[in-house]
């Protein structure tokens, strides 16, 4: 499947929720769901309630769109999550909050995760003060995450890290505001992740 890149607004609208997906124009009067709060297209306004089917794959989906994931991506991470011992659906979220770009995210040195994706392709990243550009790198225990040095003369970095101080990262991180570097000091548990997606949907459809 291609990279989608058509407007973010219009999955956030598709899928009925907001995704966050646009960073600052999301909490602001801008934000389609808040404009325009049905589906998109013409007759978005008129459609029929999903059955089981539609309801497991919408969740799917919405949960692809959150983590900026493809088909296949989100296809693999769902049997490495199924491989795991737990319970499937937790462990599917666990791993997709491990994403490098998605834990950028989480500590506040982003707007948006397609943000996040931007800045680690770009190698303002490092991950135990190694340089690392893919946004899908798996962190894990005891991993450190900071902007390179070099970068924090950047005015949109420099925004970004004072925004970080500000705001308060999940309970599996550890950020020390001095240094703007962030530390995963444990795994993200089902009730630290804040996503709004029914897992046990996802589960199901892939199930069948």
């Amino acid at each position: 499947m291609a990279k989608y890149t058509g407007p973010r607004c219009r999955l956030c609208r598709r899928d009925g929720i907001k995704l966050f997906l646009k960073g600052d124009r999301c909490y602001s009067n801008k934000c389609a769901v808040e404009k325009r709060s049905y589906a998109p297209g013409v007759h978005g306004k008129g459609r029929k309630k999903a059955k089981e089917y539609g309801l497991q794959l919408r969740e799917k989906q919405k949960t692809r769109h959150i983590y900026g994931v493809l088909e296949r991506q989100f296809h693999n991470y769902f049997e490495r999550a199924e491989r795991q011992r737990g319970i499937t659906g937790e462990n599917l979220l666990s791993l997709l909050e491990r994403r490098l770009d998605n834990v950028v995210y989480r500590l506040g040195l982003s707007g948006s995760r397609m943000e996040a994706r931007q800045l680690i392709l770009h190698g303002h990243f490092m991950v135990n003060d190694k340089k690392v550009n893919i946004p899908s790198y798996m962190v894990k225990v005891g991993d450190e995450i900071a902007f390179q040095e070099k970068s924090k003369d950047i005015p949109r970095v420099k925004e970004l890290i004072d925004r970080a101080a500000q705001a308060t990262p999940p309970a599996w991180f550890e950020y020390r505001y001095d240094q703007a570097r962030g530390k995963v000091v444990a795994l993200p548990k089902r009730e630290q992740i804040d996503a709004p997606v029914a897992e046990h949907l996802v589960v199901e459809l892939y199930s069948r």
